[in-house]
């Protein structure tokens, strides 16, 4: 199969693509992408996606065909005619169909088999080489990316994955938050961190963003926590596994939900909006932030006032010699400190993350002090 003719390929199927402009066209949320982690058998991806579709709540289909399994020897997808079964169900429901690609063949492959749109994996999008590969074979094409976040929690990889396939021409790119790999204990499969999508969005403020609670939790029973907290989070989306027998799925068995499941989660969800349109509501918020401002302020003056004191300590340690670090009193700190934060609801790890930033500020008003000169004035510099 020539470029040309996957072009080709591509442009006779224009029209459900097409349809994919609107996929948050209708300003409800969220916009919601449900199917099996795996496509299994050509009778488990109809039975999952005429349910999906009858719930009149998902937006797009998703499912596996190729599955990157960290040992070999487990079930590593179907394979390329798990693509017919998947675009076959969705025509019959008249849903826009997606799924992974990790190469440049699995992209020759899906877009011959007329996927509406693609998502690149966390065990993807950490590669930027791969990254690349898959772009260069979408070069010229106009279909939906959704870019998951990569395995560990670095945002600039996370960009520069997104930004390749804008480069390729790509213009409808959304981002998937799917939690990141952590070595400490946790609750979750993938440990959220929320404040990296919260800076992608910041930092990239039209990029639809959605989020994958399925990867998140690892199992079930916390999605529903997950998805109400990725909607408070003002997420576009949402990407959920869905399997019409889940303890007998062939993959990722524990995160995945019937499709009655999920209707019942979606409909619990309380989705509230970004945009104020009361005026009452907005001079009540506004009158709330203006408090939050004033603390702001202060706050930032008794950190300047503390950073002066840390440079007098800084010049005492000078003419006395002794070192900057004084390990014995950084401890005596988080602890003494680590013990108030608790009494006052502050969670250990805001404290602990404060401290340090405050502590790495103060060495380095130390430091400054420490390698001062005195000019021929006689000041410090």
């Amino acid at each position: 199969c020539t470029r040309k003719s996957v072009i080709k390929i591509v442009q006779s199927t224009i029209a459900p693509i097409q349809q994919l402009q609107n996929w948050l066209g209708n300003g409800l949320r969220p916009t919601l992408i449900a199917g099996p982690c795996s496509a299994e058998t050509e009778e488990q991806v109809h039975a999952t996606v005429k349910a999906l579709a009858a719930s009149g709540k998902v937006s797009m289909i998703r499912a596996g065909i190729w599955k990157p399994r960290t040992r070999p020897n487990s079930f590593e997808g179907v394979g390329e005619k798990g693509l017919t079964w998947l675009k076959d169900a969705g025509i019959a429901t008249n849903l826009p169909v997606m799924t992974e690609v990790a190469n440049a063949h699995h992209v020759e492959l899906a877009l011959k088999a007329g996927m509406d749109a693609l998502w690149i994996g966390a065990r993807t999008s950490v590669n930027p080489f791969t990254v690349q590969e898959i772009a260069d074979a979408l070069k010229g094409l106009d279909i939906p990316i959704f870019v998951k976040n990569p395995v560990n929690p670095d945002l600039q990889l996370w960009i520069g994955a997104i930004e390749r396939f804008m480069n390729a021409g790509i213009n409808r790119i959304a981002a998937i938050h799917r939690g990141f790999s952590y070595h400490g204990e946790s609750v979750y499969r993938n440990e959220p961190m929320w404040e990296i999508p919260i800076r992608l969005r910041t930092i990239m403020p039209d990029l639809p963003v959605f989020c994958d609670p399925s990867h998140i939790c690892g199992k079930r029973d916390l999605l529903a926590l997950v998805s109400q907290r990725a909607m408070d989070m003002g997420m576009d989306g949402l990407m959920i596994e869905t399997h019409p027998n889940p303890d007998k799925a062939w993959s990722d068995a524990a995160q995945q939900i019937t499709p009655e499941t999920l209707l019942t989660l979606i409909n619990s969800l309380a989705i509230r909006q970004e945009n104020i349109s009361s005026a009452e509501i907005r001079d009540g918020l506004s009158e709330l932030r203006t408090r939050i401002d004033l603390l702001d302020a202060q706050i930032l003056d008794l950190i300047s006032a503390r950073m002066g004191i840390a440079r007098e300590i800084g010049q005492y340690k000078k003419e006395n010699g002794i070192t900057i670090l004084q390990l014995e009193r950084w401890m005596e700190i988080v602890k003494t400190r680590g013990f108030r934060a608790d009494k006052l609801g502050l969670s250990d790890d805001f404290i602990r993350n404060y401290l340090e930033q405050l502590h790495k500020e103060s060495i380095l008003h130390q430091t400054r002090v420490m390698n001062a000169s005195k000019g021929d004035d006689g000041v410090m510099w």
